[in-house]
Parts: structure tokens; C-alpha cells; sequence
């Protein structure tokens, strides 16, 4: 499943839509470079899950690990920093894997044997200055036909989105701060 994202707000909307989808014990695993919009795709995942203000949301680059309270626990990891799967495994990831809420993971590509085999991946990419490619995959059966009709909503939702960016330019309006930079 590919989608494509035009900024900022687009990125939010797209995590938003795989959020209100996501059950106790769901792990989202994201990959991308810096900069490509890890961090706003999981606040849409709070926004979808139900976080109270995930507005507030920040990348855990420095702490690892944050937990926001929801209808379910949310859990926001970055192993940015880290080097090693020992490390990670140290760190008491495991225990979040397992654990009832949902667990989004940047820089999951780090950790890829630790991770459960329904995890979804979650793969944004530069698609030109200012467009982002955000890919969705897994490993087995059930997760794929969950990202079927996933796949369906988000397009429905991107043909309400079309409807009311009509005329505008491809990039929204004129100084739009929410646009990738």
C-alpha cells in the first residue's frame, strides 16, 4: 500500500487514519530518513487512538521512550541513538511489545528480529522536495487484508481531500506552514 503525502498535515491525517484502526497489542514499526516525517505520522497515530493533546507530541530522541495515557495506552519509541538489538533488548523493549497498548517505533530497521511478525511497517520516503511516500507492508495474512481495507478508507478520505483542496495549487495554499519542508 502506497500513499502520497503533500505536507505536513497530510502526513498527521494519513497516521490518523491507520490510528483509529489499531487494537490493544498493535505495533507500527517506521522506517525513513530524518526529516522524512516519522514523527508526524505518529501523531496522527494519537490522534487516531485517542491520545489527549497529542499536539504535544515529541519525537523521544533523547528520553527513548515516552507513554501517553488514551482509550489505549500509547507507547512512542526512538531508537534513534541506539546501536544494537542488546541494547534495545536492555532498554525493557520487550515488555512494550507485549504489552496492551500500541507501540509505534522509529528507526525500527535497527531492531527488525525483536519485532513481532504481525508488526506493521511503515516506510515514509522523499518523494521530491516537498512530497513524502509512505508505504505500509507485513509480513502475514491477517495484517495484509487489514491494510485492504485500511487502504479503502484512506482513499475515500483522500477523494474528501481533493474535493476541498479544488482550487488550489498541488501544494496547498500559498505559505502553508504545515507543507514538508
Amino acid at each position: 500500500m502506497v500513499f502520497r503525502s503533500r505536507s505536513v498535515l497530510e502526513t498527521i491525517r494519513i497516521g490518523k487514519k491507520i490510528g483509529t484502526r489499531l487494537r490493544p497489542g498493535d505495533v507500527v514499526a517506521l522506517t525513513g530518513q530524518l526529516g522524512a516525517g516519522k514523527t508526524h505520522l505518529i501523531k496522527g497515530l494519537a490522534y487516531g487512538v485517542g491520545v489527549k493533546k497529542p499536539r504535544y507530541l515529541s519525537s523521544p530522541s533523547f528520553t527513548l521512550i515516552n507513554e501517553y495515557p488514551g482509550r489505549i495506552p500509547f507507547y512512542h519509541i526512538d531508537l534513534y541513538r541506539l546501536e544494537s538489538e542488546e541494547e534495545a533488548e536492555a532498554l525493557g523493549l520487550e515488555e512494550y511489545l507485549r504489552s496492551t497498548g500500541i507501540t509505534a517505533i522509529e528507526w525500527a530497521d535497527k531492531i527488525p528480529s525483536l519485532l513481532p511478525e504481525d508488526a506493521l511497517w511503515v516506510a515514509i520516503d522523499y518523494a521530491g522536495e516537498r512530497e513524502r511516500r509512505i508505504s505500509l507492508t507485513s509480513r502475514v495474512e491477517k495484517t495484509s487484508k487489514w491494510l485492504e481495507e485500511l487502504s479503502e478508507a484512506i482513499r475515500a478520505f483522500e477523494e474528501v481531500e481533493k474535493e476541498e483542496r479544488k482550487g488550489m495549487g498541488p501544494e496547498g495554499r500559498k505559505g502553508n506552514p504545515l507543507r514538508h519542508r
